[in-house]
């Protein structure tokens, strides 16, 4: 049975039983204390918390998810993988034990020819908590399953809570005998690798009040409305009903593993080596798809991160398969997952040529990488061990992760082959903190200094949801709901507090789908007043106002005037409208592959980031920019409206390349020309952006290109700027404005041609003088010695030449030669020694540390050649004597 199949067969079953079937939510988790999604129930945890009303008090899902904590075991066992499919169950104060348990086991048992899975019932085991005896009873008495396959097992196994106060109960999982080929007799509790577990069942009746570790908590009373949370996993699902070992032998995961060792010429089952690799291309290969698929970019922090770290593990194992430095293995493999996933996830065939677009632009930049990161790790390792350690530093290892993009099992893998080690301990500790730091930040940005908890209590008062009055409406009235200072809900704040505002009603628009917040004022009908500075939607439904008191006593409960600033709106809203074209545009030009990829929508400019694998050619750009004012011109009308994201796919609205939307969407369009879901607010018609220029076109990662752009008034002035700037160019060189650029490139190759002229000149210059200061030498101590102070304003390669020119001069006895000058108003100074000085004990790089330091500086080099600098040029005369002295007593 096929992977889709069982997912299909799976939501058919609990949708004829009365459960709404939910689409699975995009891998970036909307609980700001999360990355990724790492669990099924995730997305349903506002349900369950009484954050938000349930769309159905039964629902079913087939969830995405992604767990990265043992990453490094991915491969070297058949049980570890990063991306799954959690399928579950939930009932929100509706069904309780007495029915999920008969669900689960009817599911499990039933004939496939009936719609069911066909496992037979004597092979399957299940567990419950110690002191469950409802639980024990419904298997045994309601279903039937003797008590000889019923183990009662402790807290560790078979308790469920979310490691913070709130819902939690006992579970009930069932496990699947694989027979004694696969371990010894005795059940789960005897051998979990021939007992395999396939469903989970938990007992959400109980209230923690507090929870110090997975076995010590505490419980204050039972939920007021019990709840149902189970989870089978797709890929466990698939291993048994495919009668294969292990999920990397099920359908989706062979056809990339099977795909990879054909492209490397590895044969899987042949070297335990090559089967760990193979085994990590199959699996990150598919999670990096999943993940592009939902929006993610590869980036040094946060989510980015683990994408970025999941596909240059894919690429280096490729390369250790024999994959070699050659490109293109990864399209190869993610065209493979395309269509091994394509059918349960069909937004995978629709955005394939985004999700090649940025993948193989990090292919390839890992693969430079590669190249640069092994050149800069024999640097290090040399050093290492020219000053006797046995260890490449903890710094070293994180500069070549952190610049780089270098992971720290192939630092480690070079190092042992040079028979060194790694300070792992000094490399993660520095990783921790630039997490600990990405994470603060990220948090503080979303959720500011409220507890989510406090956060969740507040959408709770408004009924899920704070109602958005923004986009027919600049002002209106409200009630404070919430009044938060430092992150604990209070009745009142003096002026001069730092407060965030949640009201049950407003005009501000949060920031979010790349528009930047509202700011403006709250006015309280008591004479304070709020300066608000951003808005934020920690939680789906939220609205944060936050800001400063800046008069008054604001109090809880008050009726409030909240008036957003209305021309700072307009310019927005004008930037996000041009994005919306600007998108097009780029998709008219470049193909469906220009994907938006980000956006920032500010007062009068735009950012607008999206998929690509290369540079955007200067035509392309200019074409773009004219084809997007034609439609200012034309001033189309901006229409928004609100339909079912069905409806609004299938009348070609463009879905953003990873963006999350609900059942219901909202639509912008304008005139014919653009068509998205997008929540943000718009212009009335094209004609009140005024004009949109494109200012800049750059990379900014992988397989994504930036354009910078100004619009309306910002554009304008801009415009005019330039113009006056040409105009003056003109006068300047005296051309017509259409000959400046062959006017102005002439005279920059006039000016190159003379710069060279002038550079040998004053190079023939300065060496004529190295004749004569050779045959001034001193004698010290039988070492010609050559200390000379040339012109302020000669550089610092016009002193090398110097003075190595003068130390040839003097070949044949030991000789030194120190040449120093002031060409930008702080000393520099070169000293070089020629091989017989060298074998006297006199070493340049020795000599210039010594020079530099009495200038205020240092330097160094080799022994031939070094060079340095310092800060104060009046003690060039007491460097000179110094180093020669120096020379006389070596």
């Amino acid at each position: 049975m096929e992977s889709a199949e069982i997912a299909r067969r799976y939501l058919r079953y609990f949708e004829e039983k009365g459960h709404l079937v939910v689409p699975s939510a995009s891998l970036v988790a909307e609980d700001p204390t999360l990355l990724l999604v790492p669990a099924g129930m995730v997305p349903f945890k506002p349900y369950f918390l009484a954050q938000r009303t349930p769309p159905a008090q039964r629902m079913t899902s087939c969830q995405k998810c992604v767990r990265t904590p043992d990453i490094e075991e991915v491969g070297k066992t058949t049980r570890h993988g990063t991306f799954f499919q959690m399928l579950g169950n939930f009932s929100i104060a509706d069904y309780f034990k007495e029915q999920a348990i008969p669900f689960a086991w009817e599911l499990l048992t039933k004939p496939q020819a009936d719609g069911g899975f066909g496992f037979p019932e004597e092979r399957l085991w299940v567990t419950v908590l110690h002191d469950d005896d409802e639980s024990a009873d419904l298997w045994h008495k309601n279903v039937g399953v003797p008590m000889d396959r019923i183990q009662r097992r402790g807290l560790a196994d078979n308790f469920w809570h979310m490691g913070v106060p709130g819902p939690g109960g006992p579970c009930s999982e069932i496990y699947y005998d694989r027979g004694p080929e696969y371990g010894r007799d005795g059940g789960p509790e005897a051998d979990e690798d021939r007992y395999l577990e396939v469903w989970n069942l938990v007992f959400m009746q109980f209230q923690l009040s507090a929870v110090r570790s997975k076995i010590d908590f505490d419980i204050s009373g039972e939920l007021p409305g019990k709840n149902i949370d189970t989870g089978m996993g797709l890929e466990r699902m698939a291993a048994i009903l495919q009668g294969v070992d292990n999920i990397y032998e099920t359908d989706t995961m062979w056809a990339i593993l099977d795909r990879a060792a054909g492209l490397t010429k590895s044969q899987y089952g042949k070297d335990a080596t090559d089967d760990v690799s193979l085994r990590v291309v199959a699996d990150h290969v598919r999670s990096g798809m999943m993940m592009v698929a939902d929006g993610i970019i590869p980036s040094n922090e946060g989510r980015g991160y683990v994408l970025r770290r999941i596909l240059r593990r894919a690429v280096r194992k490729l390369r250790l398969l024999g994959g070699g430095q050659d490109a293109g293995l990864m399209h190869e493999l993610t065209a493979t997952a395309v269509k091994a996933m394509g059918e349960q996830y069909p937004e995978l065939v629709r955005t394939a040529a985004n999700i090649h677009t940025v993948i193989d632009a990090e292919e390839e930049s890992f693969l430079r990488t590669l190249r640069t990161g092994e050149s800069i790790f024999d640097v290090a390792a040399a050093e290492s061990k020219r000053a006797g350690r046995g260890t490449v530093g903890g710094a070293d290892a994180f500069k070549l992760h952190d610049t780089y993009g270098f992971p720290i099992e192939l630092t480690l893998e070079m190092a042992s082959e040079q028979g060194l080690s790694v300070d792992e301990d000094g490399f993660r500790r520095l990783m921790q903190e630039q997490r600990d730091r990405a994470k603060a930040d990220a948090r503080e940005k979303k959720t500011g200094n409220a507890d989510v908890s406090v956060l969740g209590d507040l959408l709770e008062s408004v009924g899920g949801k704070v109602d958005f009055l923004g986009y027919g409406a600049y002002d209106s009235e409200a009630r404070v709901v919430g009044l938060l200072v430092h992150g604990a809900n209070v009745a009142e704040a003096p002026e001069g507090t730092e407060v965030e505002v949640v009201l049950d009603r407003t005009p501000f628009y949060a920031e979010g789908g790349g528009q930047l917040a509202d700011q403006g004022v709250i006015k309280f009908l008591g004479g304070a007043e709020i300066a608000v500075h951003d808005v934020q939607s920690p939680l789906p439904g939220l609205t944060v106002h936050r800001g400063v008191v800046k008069s008054g006593l604001a109090r809880s409960g008050d009726t409030v005037l909240a008036e957003i600033d209305r021309s700072r709106r307009m310019a927005i809203s004008r930037s996000h409208s041009a994005t919306h074209l600007v998108h097009a545009g780029f998709r008219k030009a470049l193909g469906e592959s220009a994907a938006q990829a980000g956006s920032e929508n500010s007062p009068g400019r735009f950012r607008f980031d999206f998929t690509a694998s290369g540079a955007v050619p200067v035509s392309v750009l200019r074409d773009v920019e004219d084809e997007v004012n034609d439609v200012l011109m034309h001033d189309l009308e901006v229409r928004a409206f609100t339909t079912s994201q069905t409806e609004a796919v299938a009348m070609g609205a463009m879905a953003l390349f990873g963006e999350k939307y609900g059942d219901e969407v909202r639509v912008v369009e304008i005139g014919e020309y653009s068509r998205e879901l997008c929540g943000g607010t718009h212009v009335g018609s094209s004609g009140q952006l005024g004009v949109v220029k494109l200012m800049s076109e750059s990379s900014i990662g992988a397989g994504v290109r930036r354009i910078e752009a100004l619009v309306g008034m910002d554009a304008f002035r801009f415009l005019a700027k330039e113009n006056v700037l040409v105009n003056q160019l003109a006068e300047q060189v005296k051309a017509r404005r259409e000959e400046l650029p062959e006017r102005i490139a002439g005279i920059v190759t006039k000016l190159r041609e003379a710069e060279k002229d002038l550079e040998r000149l004053r190079a023939e210059q300065i060496l004529s003088a190295s004749a004569g200061l050779a045959e001034q030498a001193k004698d010290v101590n039988g070492t010609a010695f050559v200390g000379h102070r040339a012109p302020d304003g000669v550089g610092a390669d016009d002193l090398r030449k110097l003075a190595i020119d003068v130390r040839d001069r003097l070949a044949g006895r030991p000789a030194v030669v120190v040449i120093t000058a002031v060409p930008k108003d702080r000393p520099v100074v070169v000293v070089a020694v020629n091989e017989p000085g060298r074998e006297r004990g006199h070493k340049a790089g020795r000599l210039v540390g010594v020079t530099a330091k009495v200038l205020g500086g240092n330097g160094g080099g080799k022994d031939d050649l070094a060079q340095g600098g310092g800060a104060d040029p009046g003690k060039i005369e007491e460097a000179l004597a110094v180093v020669e002295r120096q020379v006389g007593a070596e």
